[in-house]
């Protein structure tokens, strides 16, 4: 007779980030309040401020390396106002609008992994193209990190049996 099998709890893993549970879409939040984060953040997508607007336009001019921003994304409890989730990149505009602390947003967004790039509203409305171009330039930079973290992983062993299967 074949031993009888059974489930295991595995436990939890201390590298994964501390925020992410299953619950809420994948995160610590009540799933009410993660739906009226998600209706604010449509709100704010259709009423976007004039420098949102500046830099959307300018960032949709500019080549991006294939890479795409969701305006107003939701992440955990934050709203942002442009996110590269491939990049893990948040930028936000400073001046903008009021929205809250920001220190606390941001270790919040940098625990689960995100990179926040914060530029002057005025700025963004003075020079969008300019803006546009520091954003570019920290997606490069961030891209460029990341390739190298992969690269310095260690790759697992494969043995010579595995390549004949």
């Amino acid at each position: 007779m074949s031993e009888r099998k059974t489930l295991k709890l595995v436990a939890p893993d201390p590298t994964a980030p501390t925020g992410v549970v299953k619950k809420g879409r994948g995160w610590a939040i009540d799933e009410k309040r993660l739906d009226t984060l998600h209706e604010r953040a449509r709100e704010m997508k259709r009423n976007p401020t004039p420098a949102q607007d500046a830099l959307a336009a300018a960032l949709a001019a500019t080549d991006t390396g294939g890479f795409t921003f969701k305006r107003q994304a939701v992440i955990g409890s934050a709203i942002v106002a442009f996110a590269c989730k491939p990049l893990m990149m948040v930028f936000e505009l400073d001046g903008d609008s009021e929205t809250g602390p920001t220190s606390s947003r941001d270790r919040s967004l940098a625990e689960v992994g995100y990179q926040v790039l914060r530029l002057p509203a005025a700025e963004a409305l003075a020079d969008p193209a300019g803006a546009a171009a520091q954003v570019v330039a920290a997606m490069r930079e961030r891209w460029h990190e990341r390739r190298q973290r992969a690269r310095s992983a260690p790759r697992p062993t494969r043995t010579p049996d595995a390549r004949n299967r």
